[in-house]
């Protein structure tokens, strides 16, 4: 009877730990990796405006302090005014940017000051289809 006790008091907590809010910091996260994503297959597409090829590069590490002058460049990038998809991915970018220098202004810690690395697309060991061609 214990451990069924204990196996109950266990999985309730877990319920509560996994339903918690996310916090400025995840959020940050997973916003900067949702943006980089869609920035990768907007260019990889073959059924998008011309421009697209045009516009700044996006692959974004939110530890970077050159991050915030990324999205900046990206925002205020004058083409591909016609084509829905950059301007959600636009609106993603003014919100990541708008939370970082805001709401989350304290919770984010930059690690490095490289703007040459957001260039480059980050690879994680098992994904190799952000190399650019």
């Amino acid at each position: 009877m214990e451990k069924l006790l204990g196996l109950i008091l266990l999985s309730g907590a877990f319920l509560l730990v996994s339903s918690a809010p996310p916090t400025c910091y995840s959020r940050i996260l997973s916003l900067g990796r949702e943006i980089t994503e869609r920035y990768v297959n907007l260019q990889k597409s073959e059924t998008v405006d011309p421009c697209v090829k045009t516009l700044p590069t996006l692959y974004l590490d939110i530890h970077n302090y050159c991050v915030l002058a990324k999205l900046r460049e990206f925002v205020a990038h004058p083409q591909c005014w016609r084509v829905p998809q950059v301007g959600a991915l636009k609106e993603k970018a003014r919100s990541l940017y708008t939370i970082m220098t805001s709401f989350c202004r304290r919770d984010l810690v930059f690690l490095s000051e490289d703007c040459n690395a957001l260039e480059i697309p980050v690879l994680s060991p098992t994904d190799h289809s952000a190399v650019p061609k």
